[in-house]
């Protein structure tokens, strides 16, 4: 048998487009093999759900993780921009780093009633619905972002800063200050934030290649890496892989039926930047 699985992104609801980056269905379908997920750091934290189970906060990550989805499984899930997380989840991003949650942890009650509502649903896409709602009626009362910190993850999306020490003159704070806001919000430090922002830039250049395993050297250039033996250290860093072995494997298992526009668009437009 072969793995017979699909992962599928769209837009957030337009209320939520300042907090989510997308809205994303997983299934593994019934009758094929388990299918193992391995994704890489992108910045962000996300709100999960396998349809029948607990929902799940999941931090930012570090490093590379990996989990199975059995035959038959759909997760659904909700990814949030970087630096949206403490309002969504009431308390700073760097306190989830690398943490996996049950969300009734977290919330309580209102967790477990949206799990069922997620369960009940006609389809995985009306599922997804669920878990943006409840994000919409978080932030009925939430606090609104850090605006200092989302406009430093602005400038280290791909193609805008090439020099992560400019920050804080651009940003009109003390380097101390934007460490310590953008770890709030993001988890992360500016340096290690904008490496995993350009990682994300490069996997977002490869999807739209045919062979992307063979085009590595442009992409690296392209992407913003000083050669392709640069990439590889990051690759090695970020994804626990090689980028020819992560390209090969994301060609075999992943293709066509994956789609990941919704969040790798907003990585594109600056591409040019990274070329000069």
């Amino acid at each position: 048998m072969t793995s017979t699985q699909t992962y599928r992104e769209r837009r957030p609801a337009a209320e939520l487009g300042r907090y989510a980056a997308c809205v994303f269905v997983q299934q593994v379908f019934p009758g094929s093999e388990p299918y193992t997920h391995r994704p890489v750091p992108n910045g962000s934290a996300e709100l999960l759900c396998e349809v029948g189970a607990m929902p799940r906060v999941v931090g930012p990550q570090t490093g590379p993780v990996e989990y199975t989805l059995a035959p038959g499984a759909a997760v659904v899930g909700v990814r949030l921009n970087p630096g949206a997380a403490p309002s969504v989840l009431g308390m700073p991003a760097s306190e989830v780093v690398d943490l996996s949650v049950g969300a009734d942890d977290l919330w309580g009650r209102s967790a477990v009633a949206l799990g069922e509502a997620v369960a009940a649903a006609a389809s995985p896409w009306e599922a997804a619905v669920k878990l943006e709602e409840a994000i919409a009626d978080r932030l009925a009362a939430a606090a609104d972002p850090d605006p200092v910190a989302l406009e430093a993850v602005r400038l280290l999306l791909p193609g805008r800063t090439r020099d992560v020490t400019s920050l804080p003159s651009a940003l009109y704070i003390s380097e101390s200050q934007l460490r310590r806001r953008l770890q709030e919000a993001t988890g992360f430090a500016p340096k290690l934030l904008h490496r995993m922002l350009r990682f994300q830039g490069f996997l977002a250049l490869a999807q739209g290649c045919e062979h992307p395993s063979r085009e590595l050297a442009r992409l690296a250039a392209d992407a913003g890496y000083a050669d392709q033996s640069h990439l590889t250290r990051e690759s090695a860093r970020l994804a626990g892989l090689s980028p020819k072995t992560l390209l090969r494997n994301s060609e075999r298992y992943c293709g066509p039926t994956h789609d990941h526009a919704a969040s790798y668009g907003p990585l594109l437009p600056q591409r040019a930047l990274a070329r000069g």
